[in-house]
């Protein structure tokens, strides 16, 4: 699951020197923006072929991920053709991320180089067609073999400063800092802050105003080097979990959005760095959510998307109790019967009683529709017109609802309902 490294504001964008081979005639940039798709493609496949190691990400479960940075490269360096100073943040920050990837897989960046070459040589061969096709000058066919092979020099120069960090961080054991870290901000406020910022210190890792955490299965939790440089991680925990600094904002979200089928990892609220452990808390119960099958089963899930599931169903003992309060009218009354009762409250709940809108929903009769409902007015009485009491009742059935189990068996205890004939 890929992140982001730390923000730009630790480490300046980069942008084109002064004398770079940069400007080319700017109708080049809507030419060559133009032939974009192809283009990627034409590039991806020659990669597959040329370094056969990085076609199992291409064609395996980071393959969207893999493309998304291929297209982000080549958008980039058309962008630079257009606006020679413009940022270069988001594309340094992935190969960073990237060249990290292969210091922690303990290879080195030969492939990556390789990879680096074989899109240059598509991109120039292609260059040469359109010069053909649009009479392009031989001048600016020069020029941009030129700014072409000095952006390959950037990326590799933003390669080879990814790779030396992840390095130099085994080196030093800063994975075994962050750990510890890590275990100290989820013991919350019981740790002193000048221990935490100590700590911190050590493992040259800034201190956050705000943390998010992400809890991951067991059975498919992503590898540490997919995380970015910032994000402390326990991957060996028997409950796998990570803390991202700061919000996902939406660029974090579209790489996070990017993780593999095959991996299953919830995202918790964002919450002051003191109450990390309630975002985890939080991450976990949507992960058991997901198993269950409460929450649609995707490879990210947001807790933000699902705040509503997460409040009806974090007290189980509460609900039950609830249940057994707001559903004991119907208690003296068999399972079968219970269930018919209760699937017309919740219809009369859903449609705020309108018999004909029941009688669709329920696919029954108007006149058995109103038969139930006198036999609801009976065991409930007054109850059902209390605002209040409606409002319980409709939470406790949703959240039973949710998670997907019968209706408890209810004690016999309350106001005794008329039995159905």
């Amino acid at each position: 699951m890929p992140t982001h490294p730390p923000r730009p504001a630790t480490r300046p964008a980069r942008v084109a020197p002064q004398d770079a081979p940069f400007p080319l005639p700017r109708e080049l940039a809507d030419t060559l923006r133009s032939e974009l798709p192809a283009l990627i493609q034409e590039i991806c496949a020659e990669i597959k072929h040329g370094v056969p190691h990085y076609a199992d990400y291409l064609d395996g479960p980071y393959s969207r991920a893999c493309r998304l940075g291929v297209e982000l490269t080549i958008t980039s360096f058309a962008e630079r053709v257009r606006s020679p100073a413009a940022s270069t943040a988001r594309r340094d920050a992935m190969w960073r991320r990237i060249a990290r990837f292969e210091a922690y897989e303990g290879r080195s960046l030969d492939d990556l180089q390789a990879a680096f070459r074989i899109g240059a040589r598509v991109a120039l061969r292609r260059a040469r067609g359109l010069g053909q096709r649009y009479r392009l000058s031989s001048h600016a066919l020069l020029s941009f073999a030129d700014a072409l092979f000095g952006y390959v020099d950037e990326l590799s120069a933003v390669a080879r400063e990814g790779y030396a960090e992840a390095r130099a961080e085994m080196g030093s054991g800063q994975d075994g800092l962050r750990r510890q870290l890590l275990r100290l901000l989820l013991a919350g406020p019981a740790v002193p802050h000048t221990r935490l910022s100590a700590l911190a210190e050590q493992a040259r890792w800034p201190l956050p105003a705000e943390v998010t955490l992400v809890a991951f299965s067991p059975q498919a939790p992503p590898r540490r080097s997919m995380l970015g440089a910032d994000v402390l991680a326990d991957l060996t925990h028997a409950a796998p979990h990570a803390l991202i600094p700061g919000p996902v904002d939406a660029d974090r979200r579209a790489v996070l959005e990017t993780a593999p089928a095959d991996m299953l990892a919830t995202v918790g609220l964002t919450v002051p760095t003191g109450k990390a452990a309630e975002s985890l808390r939080w991450a976990r119960q949507a992960l058991g959510l997901v198993d269950t099958g409460a929450i649609p089963r995707r490879p990210v899930t947001f807790c933000e998307d699902h705040l509503l599931t997460l409040w009806l169903t974090a007290d189980r003992a509460l609900t039950d109790h609830l249940a057994r309060r707001q559903l004991a009218p119907l208690a003296a009354l068999t399972e079968t019967r219970r269930e018919r009762l209760l699937e017309t409250l919740r219809a009369w709940l859903a449609t705020r009683g309108n018999a004909a809108q029941m009688a669709e929903v329920l696919h029954l009769h108007p006149q058995t529709v109103r038969y139930r409902l006198r036999l609801l007015e009976r065991a409930f009485g007054d109850r059902l017109g209390d605002l209040g009491q409606r409002f319980a009742t409709e939470s406790v059935l949703r959240a039973l609802e949710l998670r997907g189990e019968p209706v408890l068996p209810l004690p016999g205890s309350g106001p005794r309902p008329h039995p159905e004939h």
